[in-house]
């Protein structure tokens, strides 16, 4: 199982893999409490994020205090994949789910386990 996080400043977008589960949560304690705890249960292999300016830290730091295997990857790589592949726009839900690709076949250097 994959997980792409979409960061934003107050929220985050969730697609699980495979099934194409999507949600949102809060960007705040709360919120990455219950996803800590919603991903803990389902044992992903790897959890990818984008870099976002500082906004992914608070999340990564989360998920890496609830060891889950994490890689915080450098947006540019996404979008040069996606590129690769035909897809050329970058939106939200592109980001979150046009990475699955990217997280399986290729997956960052260094995954961080928590």
């Amino acid at each position: 199982m994959f997980i792409g996080i979409d960061v934003s400043k107050d929220r985050l977008d969730i697609c699980i893999r495979p099934g194409g589960e999507a949600f949102t949560v809060t960007r705040d304690g709360e919120g990455l409490e219950r996803l800590g705890e919603r991903l803990r249960a389902l044992a992903p292999v790897l959890i990818v994020m984008e870099a976002t300016g500082g906004y992914e830290t608070v999340a990564a730091s989360a998920l890496a205090a609830a060891h889950l295997p994490l890689a915080v990857v450098n947006p540019r790589q996404i979008r040069d994949f996606a590129r690769s592949t035909g897809k050329l726009a970058k939106t939200d839900r592109l980001g979150r789910r046009g990475n699955r690709p990217f997280r399986r076949g290729h997956p960052p250097a260094r995954a961080a386990r928590g």
